[in-house]
């Protein structure tokens, strides 16, 4: 198939864009590299089933140049920034307008090419949940207001913007609600409590809780991550979601923070600082839904994607030269 990832430069863009690759599709990885990086596809650029677009969703997609004459069958948007600091920084208004304008765009482009097209959403639609796990029934509780709300509100219209060009004009939809993921090709400096931990250590920094680490988070390792992606965007054309994509293993950022420090041998300690605003107290998916529609659970277990992920990002650091 011809498959459009939009965003595939970046963490989890990236590690779709390698597993649609070795399925044998032809692939078109679009990104404007303001928080992904083309060192995540580096590996894929010779290859004749991989296509690198430089582009940004914000802007119209029907003119790109090495879309003519291709008929698009499947459509990944996961552009946006989703590292804290970035939209929680300078890049907020964009991440509120990569949410609503690109909505528009690359629906419009699914409509045009008669696409099935793939949202991925996240859990920050839940908010500061009240409800514990969270179902996908859960209409949330959010701060539109807040400093992480042109994520959460971005994704939330996003979601409204899909299910409306499904309802108006035909359009083949499929929503996913992303949990907390971590694994290879995240940025050493995405602000993500796990890449923060593993190079805290590696770099024999203090590591940094914020609050009294008593906060919950479920950690899907990517592998697991995609394979769930992969199997909702070739579901049945009924189910539209949303689904809940996460492990429902739920662990206390402190117990997060003791395993990575009992897995590298590091002269860092654990410091605790303010809880940030609207930060969530408890996070983890109830993932029946996504069980029973797409046959998909995660198999990785915590353990066992710590280590994976701390090979990489000592590669990754020796690499940028922030380690020996």
């Amino acid at each position: 198939m011809n498959i459009l990832v939009t965003g595939g430069t970046g963490f989890i863009g990236s590690n779709l864009c390698r597993e649609l690759v070795k399925q044998g599709h032809q692939v078109f990885c679009l990104d404007n590299n303001y928080t992904g990086s083309l060192d995540n596809v580096q590996e894929l650029m010779d290859k004749s089933e991989f296509c690198f677009i430089e582009h940004d969703i914000c802007n119209r997609l029907d003119s790109i140049e090495k879309l003519q004459g291709v008929k698009l069958d499947r459509i990944y948007n996961l552009a946006c920034p989703a590292s804290p600091p970035a939209y929680q920084g300078k890049h907020s208004l964009d991440t509120t307008k990569t949410c609503v304008y690109g909505a528009f765009n690359v629906l419009d482009l699914a409509i045009k090419h008669d696409a099935v097209i793939l949202q991925a959403s996240t859990s920050e639609v839940y908010g500061d949940p009240l409800v514990h796990p969270q179902k996908e029934t859960y209409l949330g509780n959010v701060n539109p207001n807040g400093i992480r709300a042109c994520y959460d509100e971005g994704k939330r219209c996003a979601e409204s913007i899909f299910f409306d060009y499904s309802r108006h004009m035909g359009a083949k939809i499929k929503v996913i609600r992303i949990f907390n993921t971590y694994g290879t090709f995240m940025a050493p400096d995405d602000g993500r409590v796990v890449s923060n931990f593993i190079c805290q250590a590696l770099e024999g920094k203090d590591i940094t809780i914020y609050g009294d680490g008593s906060q919950t988070r479920s950690f899907c390792f990517v592998d697991d991550l995609v394979r769930g992606i992969i199997a909702m965007m070739e579901s049945d054309t009924s189910f539209t979601g949303p689904v809940n994509l996460g492990n429902p293993g739920e662990f206390t950022i402190k117990e997060l923070a003791e395993k990575v420090v009992a897995k590298i041998d590091t002269p860092s300690k654990v410091v605790y600082k303010d809880l940030p605003s609207d930060d969530p107290k408890v996070r983890r998916p109830d993932i029946a839904l996504a069980k029973e529609k797409l046959g998909w659970e995660p198999v990785i277990k915590l353990d066992e994607g710590l280590d994976k992920s701390i090979a990489y990002f000592k590669q990754k650091l020796v690499k940028l030269g922030r380690i020996k």
